[in-house]
């Protein structure tokens, strides 16, 4: 069993939540719900696994809150 860390955002104008996970090109979904988008990721993972290993262009370190006055 692997784990992708997926960043999920909600698109303002749709209102559905949009996943990818962070240097792997592809590695993108949409659904309406959060349980939808977790299925349909797994769905773009397994799928991108069948051609091999993935090459990460970047490496996912966190988020940061960014304050201004």
């Amino acid at each position: 069993m692997r784990n992708f860390t997926v960043v999920v955002e909600r698109d303002a104008t749709t209102g559905l939540y949009v996943g990818s996970i962070p240097g792997w090109p592809g590695a993108h979904s949409q659904g309406e719900t959060l349980d939808e988008l977790r299925a349909n990721m797994s769905e773009v993972v397994a799928m991108l696994l069948e051609d091999g290993e993935p090459s990460f262009e970047s490496e996912f370190i966190g988020t940061q809150t960014v304050v201004t006055t």
